[in-house]
């Protein structure tokens, strides 16, 4: 970002539709300030108007501009979720397959129901092992609490605390 002494800082984007142009003057105030005038000659009283004008003008297009850039990244993000989506239905598919491919070689040795019987039995001992490794990580996970930032922020209380104490 580029910024002169007494200019709102360069905008990232284009302004929003309908909002005013920053090059454009002023109705009903005083214009600002061009890089070539001195400040000395401008009272205080009008320096912190255009301050707190200018800080909030570079806040609302900051705010506009993050607001922007985070609709497009969930955009994108949903499409992406939609493709992964597609993916793992493509793989279930997959591995139904594989299954029904399974029970059919195991048929060649033994009986087409008892093919289907082990191959079902060894997927619900695969289902029931993860499970249990599913559920002793939850464990591990609980409580959903952020630990290291709800630390530092204690400590960022204490020290505030000290210091104000002193």
């Amino acid at each position: 970002m580029t910024t002169h002494s007494t200019d709102v800082p360069a905008q990232r984007s284009a302004p929003p539709p309908g909002a005013p142009d920053p090059g454009a003057p002023h109705p009903g105030g005083p214009q600002p300030a061009t890089v070539g005038t001195d400040l000395g000659d401008v009272p205080t009283g009008e320096l912190v108007r255009r301050l707190s004008t200018q800080l909030s003008e570079l806040f609302r297009r900051e705010l506009d501009l993050a607001r922007t850039e985070l609709t497009a990244k969930g955009k994108r993000a949903g499409a992406g979720a939609g493709l992964a989506g597609a993916g793992g239905v493509v793989a279930l598919l997959g591995v139904a397959t594989l299954i029904a491919a399974a029970v059919a070689g195991l048929a060649t040795v033994v009986p087409v129901w008892l093919s289907a019987l082990i191959i079902g039995v060894v997927l619900l001992l695969v289902a029931g092992v993860l499970a249990l490794v599913g559920r002793g990580r939850l464990r591990r996970a609980t409580p959903p609490v952020p630990e290291q930032a709800v630390q530092g922020v204690q400590s960022d209380v204490s020290a505030v605390r000290n210091a104000v104490h002193r």
